[in-house]
């Protein structure tokens, strides 16, 4: 199963029958199949169980993260460069992967309440995990989802449980602010599922239960929301379940959505654009994609994660 908050249990499986019943209609935007395609179901290297999450550095290697809580390096046309796996697994797998400004992988070990770093090899660096206690008090946490940097090298960590919000750590670890609360008003959350800096040092985040995107100012003493767009739906523009974001440099983001089996472009100001994929499993098709990233030349990389695959393609 994939990881859902209780507070969506339910409304995700009514959200599985009614795509089932309405996205096979959906027409994308692009019906141009992906440039590659590479992973299937299994164990050894170049082969995923339910892939969940990917980050990608400045040598445009991939990093994914998948069930098994294995963490495996590719290059862009799939090639399998180097893997490890992360310290424990008895009680739940990452979820979410980031690059810092110094070339570490973080990790966001979800049901270890922590950040893990590790550098480009695998080598875990020990004394600059944040977190590992399950509470509500600043710098604990209950299950956290994903890592963000501003442009400070400060971190942003989201979490969802008894409290759905963000915290931000400083470069050593020290905490310095956090905010939202589980619900529906604008500011709150319900399961902030992926977090993504741009280059203004705006913090947006995939509201995974409430359909939309919020975007925050960071840049001075208290988060500042700027812009909150989205509504429940099938329909180009309407989200649900949107588990993933990713810019392309060049004025607009993507967004993946667990519940629509699809991939939406945008302006960065919320404007639909396009859409790609449709539910199924061959190549083009989508079957509850996870997260997705954009390499130096604006190629998409999508985790089809059921399907235990990447799809690489434009549109």
């Amino acid at each position: 199963m994939a990881l859902i908050p209780h507070t969506c249990t339910a409304r995700l499986s009514i959200t599985l029958l009614l795509t089932g019943l309405f996205c096979g209609c959906f027409r994308s935007a692009s019906s141009e199949l992906p440039e590659v395609v590479w992973g299937t179901h299994g164990m050894s290297n170049g082969r995923f169980d339910r892939p969940r999450a990917v980050a990608i550095d400045r040598l445009d290697e991939l990093y994914i993260v998948d069930k098994t809580g294995r963490i495996q390096v590719f290059s862009t046309d799939g090639k399998f460069l180097r893997g490890w796996r992360t310290p424990e697994t008895a009680h739940g797998l990452p979820c979410g992967l980031a690059i810092d400004r110094d070339g570490n992988l973080l990790v966001a070990d979800t049901h270890y309440f922590r950040m893990l770093v590790y550098t480009p090899s695998g080598e875990l660096l020990n004394g600059r995990t944040i977190g590992g206690r399950q509470g509500n008090s600043p710098g604990e946490f209950n299950f956290v989802t994903d890592v963000a940097v501003d442009s400070k090298g400060d971190y942003y960590i989201s979490e969802y449980g008894q409290f759905d919000r963000i915290q931000k750590f400083a470069r050593d670890g020290h905490f310095l602010t956090q905010w939202g609360s589980h619900g529906s008003e604008p500011g709150q959350f319900i399961q902030p599922r992926c977090l993504l800096m741009d280059a203004r040092d705006q913090l947006w985040v995939a509201d995974a239960c409430n359909h939309r995107i919020q975007v925050f100012d960071v840049t001075g003493p208290s988060p500042r929301l700027v812009h909150l767009w989205g509504r429940c739906g099938t329909a180009p523009g309407e989200m649900r379940y949107p588990y993933g974001l990713a810019f392309d440099g060049k004025g607009c983001v993507y967004v993946s959505e667990f519940g629509n089996n699809r991939v939406q472009k945008f302006t960065l100001d919320g404007r639909y654009l396009a859409a790609w994929g449709k539910p199924g499993r061959r190549a083009g098709e989508l079957n509850q994609p996870w997260s997705l990233v954009c390499d130096s030349r604006g190629r998409l990389f999508v985790l089809d994660t059921y399907n235990h695959r990447v799809q690489r393609c434009r549109f």
